[in-house]
């Protein structure tokens, strides 16, 4: 369906729509694919309060094996493997939307029933369940509601469920290392700064030392912390 393309131009919609559908910060969806609750705790300085309810939440299992592998088979097609980045699947994408469903609660009725229509459908169409369709034949019902402008009218409830489950799959999705790597985020990284324009120092009638200019304007050496003299004088 070449929608691997699309991701990037889709990615702020996407993953913003989920984020304000499920609730969930950043921090907090990377818990079901990366669970390290157990071994000192989730980022974030997370209360030791948050810390057990996210571990009862890990616990427990909202996927039936059969709809475990519904999920697992639109989410390859929602986020499939290419040469630059692993598929959904790889990254976990299904533990993560069964913990959404434990998190939110409210969203479980509406996901139950659209997997519930994927068997529907697929027996409409083909005479058999979903999970035993061939891939020519889980596209042909895929494409009746991945495309909300050319859907038809019956099917308004199956779209509406299934951009649910494709947030859910970007949020999953672009919420771990690989999917930072794919659009290539690199989180808050501070600015190069050459110091206080000198239009602005004249105004204010101050002028930057000559000894100071080497040690302030190196942006290769922001990183490095400053050391003071008993005297308050920087000296590197």
């Amino acid at each position: 369906m070449n929608r691997r393309e699309n991701l990037k131009l889709l990615f702020t919609g996407s993953l913003g729509a989920g984020m304000l559908m499920t609730g969930c910060e950043p921090e907090q969806t990377s818990l079901a694919h990366e669970p390290i609750i157990g071994g000192g705790g989730t980022p974030g300085n997370r209360t030791e309060a948050e810390k057990i309810r996210d571990a009862e939440l890990l616990a427990e299992n909202f996927f039936t094996d059969e709809e475990r592998k519904k999920v697992d088979t639109l989410a390859d097609i929602i986020c499939p493997a290419d040469e630059e980045s692993p598929a959904a699947t790889a990254l976990k994408v299904t533990d993560f939307i069964d913990f959404m469903m434990n998190d939110q609660p409210g969203n479980q009725t509406r996901m139950r029933g659209g997997l519930m229509w994927l068997d529907f459908e697929a027996n409409e169409k083909f005479g058999k369940p979903f999970n035993e369709l061939s891939q020519d034949q889980v596209i042909a019902i895929v494409d009746l509601v991945a495309w909300p402008d050319k859907a038809t009218p019956e099917y308004e409830g199956a779209v509406r469920w299934f951009n649910m489950l494709r947030n859910l799959v970007c949020s999953g999705y672009f919420s771990t290392q690989a999917g930072w790597d794919y659009i290539g985020y690199l989180g808050n990284r501070p600015n190069a700064w050459d110091g206080v324009p000198q239009n602005v120092m004249d105004k204010h009638g101050f002028k930057l030392e000559e000894k100071y200019i080497p040690i302030y304007l190196k942006p290769e050496d922001r990183g490095t912390i400053a050391q003071w003299d008993d005297e308050g004088n920087l000296i590197g």
